[in-house]
């Protein structure tokens, strides 16, 4: 246990951290899980639409640190590529 106020408050601060962080990481993982759904299935008007959802979750997490930057943009290429591909 924290012995001091200001330890007590960044244990609280992180505890909420981490809780918004694995919410937003979910969310993430939801959306591309949907897109790769979509893919499995082969209909590509799905898979487009699916995509542009997942973007701007994925970017979201990328700006605030979730994941970096070229994981982002590798997620969103791979994900690009094999849209096209149908």
């Amino acid at each position: 246990m924290a012995n001091s106020p200001q330890a007590s408050k960044r244990a609280r601060q992180a505890e909420q951290h981490r809780q918004n962080n694995a919410s937003r990481r979910s969310n993430m993982r939801t959306n591309l899980k949907n897109v790769l759904k979509a893919l499995a299935t082969g209909d590509k008007e799905k898979a487009t639409e699916a995509y542009k959802q997942a973007v701007p979750v994925i970017d979201r997490a990328a700006n605030t640190g979730l994941i970096h930057k070229n994981k982002a943009a590798r997620h969103k290429s791979r994900l690009n590529a094999q849209i096209k591909s149908l």
